[in-house]
């Protein structure tokens, strides 16, 4: 049992294998609990009726391991995918956001890029910006540093920091590197 508090930068860490990863699509409402709850503002999210658990995820935003990145799409593309499904947005004031979250994770002029253009590093930074697209208020990390090398793992350690103090966004990091538990935490 534990609760992560406004504001907080919420670790979940241990060894691989250990579970990390299925808790974190109990929280993010992709897969139901055996037992126990989900509490959202006290909202019990999987009691909850389905359109008020799709508001609930509309709250969070979700960085995935392998970074889940549309091949077949630009960056700008899959950045501007969450904007496009969930807002009414017009398409001039889409594409200003999806420069704006570019820019925040130090891609500014990726946008026509596809991801097999990119490093494995700007691929998680690209993964990021459309995690964040939404501005949600809880930022989900699995793995983040997974696949990158020491120094790419530590730049994108220290932006997560960054972001979660400038956004003041909610953030849970799931991992097994003790480096990124050491920085982030």
């Amino acid at each position: 049992s534990f609760t992560v508090n406004r504001g907080d930068v919420f670790i979940v860490m241990g060894g691989s294998g250990c579970g990390k990863s299925t808790l974190m699509r109990h929280m993010v409402g992709l897969k139901a609990p055996a037992r126990g709850s989900v509490l959202f503002d006290g909202v019990n999210f999987w009691e909850a009726e389905a359109e008020d658990r799709e508001r609930m995820m509309r709250r969070m935003g979700i960085m995935y391991q392998s970074g889940a990145l549309w091949s077949s799409m630009t960056i700008g593309e899959n950045v501007a995918l969450p904007l496009q499904e969930y807002t009414d947005l017009p398409q001039r004031r889409i594409a200003e956001v999806v420069a704006l979250k570019l820019a925040l994770v130090g891609l500014s002029g990726y946008e026509s890029f596809y991801p097999a253009e990119l490093s494995g590093g700007m691929q998680k930074r690209a993964a990021l910006a459309r995690a964040m697209a939404l501005d949600p208020e809880i930022l989900f990390f699995d793995e983040p540093s997974a696949g990158l090398d020491p120094i790419n793992a530590r730049l994108l350690d220290d932006l997560i920091i960054e972001l979660s103090e400038s956004l003041k966004t909610t953030v849970v990091v799931i991992t097994h590197d003790l480096d990124s538990i050491f920085t982030i935490g």
